[in-house]
């Protein structure tokens, strides 16, 4: 494998994990998936068994979905990692996952950045509607 070769599959690698990252995190935070999330927390809370409560679970945390969104993209993909073979499939499974929740974390960061801001300029909208 040549130098090409590898930056090409780190290419893929930084570029697959982007729709890893937004599926995991829609489906586990955003407001169009609440009921069904709502649901899957409930049941895993609530499930009569270890294998139920830990299903449901799965829909809830975004680190452990993106194990299973980084499955179904290396299916549909076919994308390995250094190896040719099983290994490679391995290696870019874990490594699209810890990219994807790099990602999600970067993104958690700027959304909190973004309501304090927000919450911050209303706080001062109110202040001068209140001098006013």
């Amino acid at each position: 494998m040549n130098t090409s070769d590898i930056l090409l599959q780190a290419l893929y690698l930084f570029i697959l994990a982007i729709p890893v990252a937004c599926i995991a995190w829609t489906v586990t935070h955003e407001e169009v998936f609440r009921e069904p999330r709502e649901y899957c927390i409930k049941r895993s809370k609530e499930g009569k068994t270890i294998a139920t409560r830990k299903f449901f679970y799965l829909f809830t945390c975004e680190y452990c979905f993106s194990h299973y969104v980084t499955l179904l993209m290396l299916i549909i993909t076919g994308y390995k990692l250094l190896y040719t073979d099983w290994r490679g499939y391995l290696i870019a499974g874990f490594a699209l996952v810890w990219i994807a929740n790099v990602y999600m974390s970067l993104f958690g960061m700027i959304r909190i950045d973004i309501k304090k801001e927000k919450l911050e300029c209303e706080a001062v909208e109110e202040e001068i509607k209140k001098k006013e």
